[in-house]
């Protein structure tokens, strides 16, 4: 690869061998997903998955966490290192697997159909609606007193 005039060299659109990355948000939280080829650990925060999101039911989290990996036929073929940050549980884990989605479309782009058909690849729009001046919240008005 030659160097640009000022000898840095352009990051390669294509990344380091075997490492993969992805990037998930959902609400107010935000997935950053590391994959390498391994055994099918998934880490969340330096926790097991299984003890980071111990809150929700073993089956729902087993659903929504490994869903990318059996649609796409790579269960138990990477090792996932994800950090997890803001929002709750449930944000949480929707946000890691849009990451993992994104992962694996950086490994490989030709499973790009399959994703998009399971719906893995749009971002959940919904935000919290902000609070309205001269109001409780969003939505909710002060009381009014008639008399």
């Amino acid at each position: 690869m030659s160097a640009t005039p000022e000898g840095l060299v352009p990051p390669s659109p294509v990344p380091a061998a075997g490492f993969y990355q992805g990037t998930g948000r959902r609400k107010e939280a935000v997935a950053r997903v590391a994959m390498r080829p391994g055994g099918g650990s998934i880490e969340v925060n330096g926790q097991p998955a299984e003890v980071y999101f111990h809150a929700l039911l073993p089956l729902q989290r087993e659903i929504l966490l490994l869903e990318p990996f059996r649609v796409t036929g790579t269960l138990n073929q990477f090792d996932v290192k994800a950090t997890v940050d803001g929002g709750g549980i449930p944000g949480q884990m929707a946000a890691l697997r849009l990451g993992v989605a994104r992962a694996l479309l950086k490994f490989n782009p030709d499973l790009r159909s399959v994703l998009r058909k399971h719906g893995m690849l749009t971002r959940d729009p919904r935000m919290k609606e902000r609070k309205k001046y001269g109001q409780k919240g969003a939505r909710k008005r002060f009381q009014y007193s008639k008399r």
